[in-house]
């Protein structure tokens, strides 16, 4: 059966170069409406290519690496201002669309690579502070982010709808910073399907938050504060290992324009959880069937929210998400977004390489993984040629798979670093000493 991920690059390469895409995600009638050297497609194109270095550097390889590669007409070189015009003209939503393209193509009876958890999609949202260029605009945009010390940046609140065992984002958002974490994850709801479990840290629980999942039927599990209310500290004094209570709303809460009563309850099921140094979490969770889900698969549940943190430490760290391209809100925006699709696609190829992976993992003491960082290297450049329209897809693909498996990385399990509570109160990031270099 052919993989998934190639059927998923067949259909990106024609919603590139199409003329729908070009009609829907131009800024203006008039934009990109006549023959230039620089088309709508080849434009996405060139923004595909992770573009850290200086554009002039950038462009000439972009140039120079297409046209080595390509029998068709060489592609035309163009200018640094010619390309800060062109993207101008091109909503950053386009790269929101092509991710989307990439999730209705994943989710698919065909894709046999999906991985659920006892049937269920698995989901986490987390949102982080973006630093961004300091201008006068983007501080009006998106707001600064001070403490008691000098040092003002301007940062933007991501937030991500993130499947955490297929590595996919499946929306996001940059906003303001002084924007809620909660508020922002319920715009993520027009994602939310059938058979969704999602995953949130402390900072969401709420009954308000709660209820809107109740009434969409999407089950959650949120972690809790040993003092969030009167009924968690009752549940932790009895020391059962789980419980099913009533949650109603704040009593003291004015409760206005809502579709519930300060009677109006909720059932949900409370998780005592035992950490390995000994310490006490409590979960809050829709799942109520002790029968089907027990107690004794919380811990390890939970625990796989974490691949939303290296999911924003991949975007950051290894993506270079926060080298932006642009000062305007658009060209962050673009940047933002295209570098989410970008990790999208990587993971879109990774994901059908797990059967080879299992094989290769036969005979090693220990399971191995792609290198994620090395595989983001990988994609520089051959990117161009996985999408551009005229370039034949099988080499390609074929050597960007033989990397990918050839340059992996021990999965040790267990390990964990304690964490330094306010290492970041100066605002300025602390030199970090790692095993790798940047790929990109």
């Amino acid at each position: 059966m052919p993989k998934n991920s190639i059927a998923i690059v067949e259909i990106l390469k024609e919603v590139i170069f199409s003329d729908k895409i070009r009609i829907e995600f131009k800024m203006n009638d008039k934009d990109f409406s006549r023959k230039r050297k620089q088309p709508f497609g080849e434009v996405l194109l060139f923004m595909f290519n992770l573009l850290r270095k200086s554009l002039a550097i950038e462009i000439d390889s972009f140039i120079n690496h297409l046209n080595s590669k390509l029998e068709s007409k060489p592609i035309k070189n163009f200018t640094k201002s010619a390309f800060v015009q062109k993207r101008q003209k091109i909503n950053p939503a386009v790269f929101k669309y092509l991710s989307r393209v990439i999730m209705e193509n994943t989710y698919v009876e065909r894709n046999i690579n999906v991985q659920l958890f006892y049937g269920y999609r698995l989901l986490a949202v987390d949102g982080s502070m973006i630093t961004l260029p300091y201008t006068e605009n983007l501080k009006n945009v998106f707001g600064v982010s001070k403490n008691n010390t000098k040092t003002v940046l301007v940062q933007g609140r991501a937030s991500v709808l993130y499947d955490v065992l297929n590595r996919l984002a499946l929306d996001s958002s940059l906003n303001n910073s002084a924007l809620g974490e909660r508020q922002l994850a319920l715009k993520h709801s027009d994602y939310w399907a059938k058979n969704d479990l999602i995953i949130y840290d402390r900072g969401y629980v709420g009954y308000d938050f709660q209820y809107e999942h109740f009434k969409k039927n999407i089950d959650y599990l949120i972690r809790t504060s040993l003092t969030h209310s009167d009924l968690i500290k009752d549940f932790v004094k009895t020391k059962k290992q789980s419980a099913i209570v009533d949650l109603f709303p704040n009593q003291k809460h004015a409760i206005v324009d809502k579709q519930y009563t300060k009677e109006t309850s909720l059932k949900v099921r409370l998780i005592r959880i035992v950490l390995s140094n000994g310490e006490i979490e409590v979960l809050m969770t829709s799942l109520l069937d002790s029968q089907i889900f027990p107690a004794s698969i919380f811990k390890e549940l939970y625990f796989l929210r974490w691949g939303i943190e290296t999911f924003y430490d991949e975007l950051k760290n290894k993506l270079k998400l926060e080298y932006f391209t642009g000062y305007s809100k658009a060209s962050i925006e673009q940047d933002f977004f295209c570098t989410i699709f970008i990790s999208n696609l990587q993971s879109t190829i990774v994901n059908d390489l797990q059967d080879d992976l299992k094989l290769k993992n036969k005979n090693t003491k220990l399971d191995y993984k792609i290198n994620t960082n090395l595989s983001y290297g990988f994609l520089k450049n051959r990117i161009l040629e996985l999408l551009f329209k005229e370039a034949p897809l099988d080499e390609v693909f074929e050597e960007l798979e033989n990397l990918f498996l050839k340059n992996t990385v021990p999965i040790r399990l267990n390990r964990n670093n304690k964490r330094k509570v306010g290492k970041y109160l100066n605002r300025k990031r602390p030199l970090v000493l790692k095993n790798q270099k940047d790929a990109i």
